[in-house]
């Protein structure tokens, strides 16, 4: 089992699976998945041809909704979904193609904010984004 175990988190919720909810969340579930809306459409399609484009669409936001999966949006680019929602963790992502990768960096990047440049903020998360070429874009 992977890092995100979307499918046995959302039986322990007792999310209704439907048979088009069960092949969204079979897709999604893994280490380092970041697809696109129309990614996931395209990969359910192929486990259930007739699952309709809404459908999925309604199913990310419920997920996104239910907190069992992260909206990802980085410079522009599509928005991507991150089951991995309950390990904290940041982001890789190369600048050239957008391979997005979950990373764990040491330390605890809200601690290393000194309290003068929080500005008063009651402060309840942090995002890093790390950014550079991936191994493939690097060597183009």
């Amino acid at each position: 089992m992977g890092m995100s175990d979307l499918l046995e988190r959302l039986r322990g919720r007792g999310w209704r699976l439907t048979a088009q909810r069960r092949v969204v969340a079979e897709v999604l579930d893994g280490d380092h998945v970041h697809y696109t809306a129309d990614e996931v459409h395209a990969l359910a399609t192929e486990r259930l041809p007739e699952i309709s484009r809404a459908t999925v669409y309604n199913t990310l936001g419920e997920l996104v909704s239910l907190g069992e999966v992260i909206e990802v949006s980085t410079d522009g680019r599509a928005k991507r979904y991150d089951p991995n929602a309950h390990h904290a963790h940041q982001h890789l992502v190369c600048a050239s193609c957008g391979t997005i990768r979950d990373v764990h960096p040491s330390g605890d990047p809200l601690a290393d904010l000194p309290a003068e440049e929080r500005f008063g903020f009651a402060i309840s998360t942090v995002q890093v984004t790390y950014r550079g070429l991936c191994p493939a874009c690097a060597s183009a």
